[in-house]
Parts: structure tokens; sequence; C-alpha cells
């Protein structure tokens, strides 16, 4: 039988089968993906071949290749990665200004990963309906930036239901996978989306002005106009896997495109000379935020690890 992976429980995994059977699932003992050194090797959006037994019971045992992924290092197991989930249209990442703050590092290293792995991603700024004057100038400009690379942006206040019906537009015919730190609200935003699933919901510690976990496994719920959402645990922190230092520009669109210029073409944009990029940083043609995530992913390379606080 061939099914769809739909929940990721850690050792479960639900299918919904081609005949609309959902089936509780096993991963067989022995069974790992090549090449792929992953704390779960079968992810939510996976298409999937099934054993049912005569006990009832029902083992995974073949996973369809993946058009694409969605990949993170694992924080406990840094040689070890962990799949978000396969097989996306897009990504929308739910951002926040403050309440708690997403920093630019965080976005520019989600954006950075769904680029290596030619995944579009949509940014999601929420909370409008909480931020001052400043902080809506900041939010103003954030999206100017990002606009400007190439990815599209939306102002939304899932709490007010402002803006839900762009973002469910936007949700039609298409496998979305959401992401975003615990406490923006991608909770709150789904059950503005789908009010009959009523995924939990967490108020944010005010003692860290950080959100709590409220969303422990992976999961796919289906959306009108055909399409599916893929909620994600909230994540603390993006290292990137995988990735050489010399391909981390490439992932940068703004700094791919200005180091054809370069003097050298292993140019690694730090001290070179003729560099065109740092040229372009300080003529504020690529803006400084950016090429700062881009040297903090470089040190990563470097150290072999990364910084949960991003």
């Amino acid at each position: 039988m061939k099914g769809l992976v739909i929940k990721n429980t850690g050792s479960w995994y639900q299918v919904r089968t081609d005949d609309g059977q959902l089936i509780e699932c096993k991963i067989k003992g022995n069974f790992r993906l090549k090449g792929i050194r992953s704390t779960n090797p079968v992810a939510v959006g996976d298409r999937v071949q099934i054993i049912l037994n005569q006990e009832g019971t029902a083992f995974i045992n073949e996973i369809e290749d993946r058009k694409n992924y969605i990949i993170r290092r694992s924080s406990n197991l840094s040689k070890q990665s962990h799949i978000l989930a396969a097989n996306l249209d897009q990504c929308m990442l739910v951002v926040t200004i403050n309440y708690p703050e997403t920093s630019t590092i965080f976005i520019d290293r989600f954006l950075a990963s769904a680029e290596a792995y030619r995944v579009p991603v949509k940014l999601i700024f929420n909370k409008v309906d909480a931020y001052d004057s400043d902080e809506l100038h900041y939010l103003d400009s954030l999206i100017n930036l990002y606009t400007s690379i190439g990815y599209p942006c939306l102002k939304i206040s899932a709490k007010k239901g402002e803006g839900i019906d762009l973002v469910k537009k936007e949700l039609e015919g298409k496998i979305t996978l959401f992401s975003g730190h615990s406490g923006v609200g991608k909770s709150t935003l789904i059950n503005a989306i789908l009010p009959e699933q009523e995924v939990k919901t967490a108020e944010i510690s005010t003692y860290h002005n950080k959100g709590m976990h409220t969303t422990t496994f992976s999961e796919m719920f289906p959306v009108e106009g055909g399409g599916y959402i893929i909620d994600t645990p909230g994540i603390k922190g993006f290292g990137t896997f995988d990735m050489e230092e010399e391909e981390v520009g490439h992932y940068f669109p703004e700094i791919f495109k200005i180091s054809a210029d370069c003097k050298y073409n292993n140019c690694t944009h730090r001290h070179e000379p003729g560099c065109a990029v740092r040229d372009a940083v300080e003529k504020h043609f690529i803006s400084e935020s950016r090429y700062t995530s881009y040297l903090n992913m470089l040190e990563d390379k470097e150290e072999g690890k990364y910084r949960t606080a991003y």
C-alpha cells in the first residue's frame, strides 16, 4: 500500500493511504535512508510504501524519491540532522519584531537553508497589532529589504484576524511548511486558518520574552483549495547542515549575483583584495545585516557547530 506521512510522533508515523485510510506505522528496525544521517529518516510529507502485518501492525518499508526537503542540524547531535518536512511547494516563516524578537540572523539562516534545498519562502510578519511606531518602522524596513531580494512578505495579526485571507489565498493547492520561533503565533495563525483543528497555543513567558513550545511533533492538515499546512515544533536555532564554506554565499541571492564581479573566483568575501561583495556592502547595495548573517554562517563552518541562541 502507498500513502502520505501526515504525522510524526517520534516513534510512530500516521500515514493516509491512497484509498483514504489512516494507519499508524513504525519503521522497520534496519530501515535507514541512504546518505542522510538523520534523527528522523521518515518525515511528514514523505510518500511511502507500507506493509500490513497479520497482527494488524504496519511498517514503512520504502520512501519514494523526494522532490525536496528542509533540514537543520540537530542541536543535541551536531553530526546529525533533523528533517522538518519533505516534498514542499513553499515555506512560510512566521516572524515577530518583538514578543519574542526574531533576529535577522535566524531569518537569514532559514532562508539560506531553504535556498539550498530549493524551497521558496514567504515571510509572514505577525503581531502587527502589538508594535509601537518605532517597531512598525523597523518592520517596514525589513519588508523592503526582503522584498527587494525576492522574498514575498505579508503583514498580519493572527490574534485580530488581520491579513488571514491573504495567507489563505497563498496556501491554495500547495503543500506549505509553517515554521518559526516558539511564541511567534504560528499556532494562533493556523487556528485562524483552520478553526476546526484547535491547534494548541501557549502564552509567552514574560520573564524571557520567549515562547513556550506547544507543538511537539510535525503534523499535516488539509486546507481549502486542495493544499496542506505542515505545522512544526517551534525552533530556537537554525543550524545549517551539510553546507561547504564556499557554497554559503550561493544561498544569499544578492551576494551570489554580485560575487561574479570579485577578482578571485573562490573569494570568501572577507579579506580578499578586489572583493565586489564587500564593496557592495560599503555602498549599501547589500545590507549589512545580511552580510553579518553570511559571516556568521561561515564561522559555523569553521567551528563545526552552531549556537542555539540564534
